[in-house]
Parts: structure tokens; sequence; C-alpha cells
């Protein structure tokens, strides 16, 4: 709570000061409602609101999951191997330069445009930063850790699991968290491209429709969306170095 304070706070201030500008100067609510116009269309589009945000959290979560997974597995091959990772970088690179919007219609000709292509185009983002967060913080755990492990006769894959792994957790987590954070942003523009369901698609019908309040309501949602998702590793960072 007391971290929380500020923040909230701030956040108070700022609706105030929005809420005395749209009065004092009466702008019309299609150009900016006012917070209490946005909370009016935020209550009578919770249900609707509700069911397009569980739709964008399965496509985030399935994309970061296999981003998560992807990036893990191949930091440790490119750690454990100078070879995998000469072959691995420049792809692990393409996949973030690559834009999302041009690689999105391509992926919804081969496999449609359910949750499982939306998925894969969020785990396209989000590969990279597990992957090169995971790849510093493995490179960077002390010799000296490696060398008292090799002491006590621990095997090549005991020091990997049980030294490097645990000292790289805080660079893993970062990139985690930054992907978490990308995995709603990648749902979004695929929400974007295909036009049927979710938060994005909330809010792109809700925009062409001039329906400003709405629009903001649903920018609200995916606000606190995007929040959840990052601060859920975060949480359990938190938690696994308090256990320590």
């Amino acid at each position: 709570m007391a971290e929380a304070g500020p923040p909230v706070a701030v956040l108070v201030a700022l609706l105030a000061a929005w809420q005395l500008t749209t009065a004092l100067l009466g702008v019309p609510a299609v150009i900016l409602p006012s917070p209490s116009e946005v909370a009016a269309a935020f209550v009578a589009l919770l249900p609707t609101l509700l069911a397009d945000a569980a739709v964008t959290a399965a496509t985030a979560g399935l994309g970061l999951a296999a981003g998560v997974l992807a990036g893990l597995a191949l930091a440790f091959g490119m750690v454990g191997s100078r070879s995998f990772e000469s072959l691995a970088a420049p792809y692990v690179v393409a996949l973030r330069i690559a834009p999302l919007v041009a690689i999105a219609p391509l992926l919804f000709l081969w496999i449609g445009r359910g949750v499982p292509a939306r998925a894969l185009l969020v785990a396209t983002m989000t590969v990279f930063p597990v992957t090169i967060a995971s790849v510093g913080g493995l490179r960077a755990v002390p010799s000296e850790y490696a060398d008292l492990a090799a002491s006590v006769g621990a095997s090549p894959l005991r020091t990997f699991l049980w030294v490097r792994v645990p000292a790289a957790a805080p660079s893993v987590f970062a990139g985690v968290k930054l992907a978490a954070a990308l995995s709603v942003i990648g749902a979004v523009v695929a929400e974007f491209v295909a036009l049927d369901a979710g938060l994005g698609y909330r809010v792109f019908v809700t925009s062409a429709n001039l329906q400003t309040a709405r629009s903001f309501a649903a920018l609200a949602a995916l606000a606190a969306l995007g929040l959840g998702f990052y601060g859920a590793p975060a949480l359990v960072e938190r938690r696994l170095e308090r256990s320590r």
C-alpha cells in the first residue's frame, strides 16, 4: 500500500485536472470525454469489456508462455554453444526487427485468424527480450561460483542448473517482465489486423464510430490488463527473493 500510494495520488490529480479542463473549456465529448463520462461508459460496457479482455488475455498469455519457453531454450543453447549462438542469433534479432503488421496477414492466411495465430504473433515479439536478457544474465555469473561448484565435484549440467540459472534469475525476470508488457501490445496489434474480438478490436471499432468515451473505457481496461501481465512475473520474482 505504501508503494502504491504515490502513483495513485498522481493518478487522482491527473483525473481531477482532466475533469476540470473539460468542464471549463467545454470540450465536446467526441473530442475528449471527461473522466466521469469515461467511467459511465466503462460501467455500461463492462460485460463486453470483460469478454474482450478474456480474449486478449488468452492471446497474450499463450504467446508470452511460448515466447518465454522458446527464449529460455535459445538462451541455454547460445550460452552452451558458440556455434549455436552464431547460427541462432541473427534469426532472433530478425524476429524482433520484422514488423508485426507485415507478418500478421501471412500467418492469418496460413493458419486462420483465431487465438493460436495471434498467440504466435505475440511469441515473435516476446522471444527476443527473454533470450537477450537470459544470455546476458547467464554469462554475467561470477566465475568464482562455477569454480566453487567444480571444487565439490559438480558436473557441468548441475553447475549450469543449480549455479548459473539461479544467479541469472534477476536478468531472466527482467526479460520476462519486458516480454509480459510486449505480449499485450502484440495481442492488440494482432487484434487490429484480425478485427474480430478482443480489446484491440473494441478500441478500433469504438474509435471508428466516434464513440470516444467507450474507446477510452476500452483503453482503461487494456491498461489494467497490461499492468496485470507486468505485475505477475514481478510478484513471482519478489516472492522468490523473499524465500531465499
